[in-house]
């Protein structure tokens, strides 16, 4: 059976900060967009416990914020369609045709927002024990190991905030990090380092996971001395950074080595009607309010290269 075709004026790729806020600014220029979302509204700031940045709030859970993001697009008249997942994307000059699995979209302008991934465990095990032992979100999955023993991977920001949210529920936590020391802010290191809950072993990486039915235990190697040791464990959580989700528009839109898309300041990508905003654009700092920042442009821009303001 054929997908219903629908014509519209703007599509927004993503559904975190950059295009809630696309989706405020297009709606109220009156234009006829949707924003398409493969899995839950929100993006990566669900997974974050404490937000004390963000202008407005000297305090605010990441998950209540991207629900007032969301409420307040919706309550303008966005429209957020969600678990839908892309299938094919074409970007051209000419045309824009975005295919999910249920519907085919051919807007006059797009923005990607489709923000970051998280960068998985690279051990062969991974698929085994992902969703069962292997963890990206401390946020949704925490509460399982409540007076267990679990290994956190990482050492930048975001692993030292999913560690001290972790203390909250694991009777222990030793963190694997294949540096000498943490990335992430003194504060954050002086919590996790000062946690009583909380082992370091350093310049180290999981090689392996073990277990029939349920993880059991890991080997980690020194990847100074080379030295294998297996520690028993009932769950890892995983922070090694991110990696943008550009894999679909690789074949339409130009990326730099790293795979992000370069803009210019106003948001455009090499394909005229196109824009990218969020973590997925090539640029220095990946913040929210970068990421409302870009939000807020790249609509403006799409609503000018709609009417016909600017080419």
């Amino acid at each position: 059976m054929s997908k219903q075709v629908e014509v519209l004026d703007l599509v927004i790729i993503g559904s975190g900060p950059a295009g809630l806020t696309a989706s405020i600014y297009a709606t109220r220029s009156k234009l006829n967009s949707i924003v398409l979302e493969n899995e839950v509204v929100g993006g990566q700031i669900i997974g974050t416990y404490t937000i004390e940045n963000y202008p407005g709030f000297v305090t605010i859970g990441g998950a209540e914020l991207a629900e007032r993001m969301h409420n307040h697009a919706v309550e303008l008249g966005g429209r957020i369609d969600e678990f839908d997942p892309i299938v094919s994307v074409k970007l051209s000059d000419e045309e824009k045709i975005i295919e999910t699995q249920n519907k085919i979209y051919k807007p006059k302008a797009a923005i990607i927002a489709a923000g970051s991934q998280a960068r998985k465990l690279p051990i062969p095990e991974e698929a085994k024990f992902h969703g069962k032992g292997i963890h990206y979100c401390e946020l949704c999955d925490a509460a399982m190991y409540e007076g267990k023993d679990v290994i956190a991977v990482g050492g930048g920001n975001s692993a030292l905030e999913g560690i001290m949210f972790l203390a909250k529920y694991a009777k222990s936590i030793t963190v694997v990090h294949q540096f000498d020391n943490f990335q992430g802010n003194k504060t954050n290191q002086d919590e996790v380092l000062n946690n009583p809950k909380v082992k370091v072993i350093w310049n180290s990486e999981i090689r392996h996971a073990i277990g029939e039915d349920k993880l059991e235990s890991v080997s980690i190697e020194n990847i100074k001395t080379k030295e294998v040791s297996q520690i028993k464990t009932d769950g890892i959580f995983v922070f090694i950074g991110r990696i943008p989700a550009t894999e679909l528009f690789k074949d339409s839109i130009v990326l730099n080595q790293w795979g992000y898309i370069p803009t210019d300041e106003n948001m455009k990508t090499n394909v005229k009607g196109v824009y990218a905003a969020g973590d997925i654009r090539d640029k220095m700092f990946r913040q929210i309010t970068t990421a409302t920042a870009d939000g807020t442009i790249a609509a403006l821009m799409a609503e000018r290269f709609i009417t016909k303001k600017e080419d």
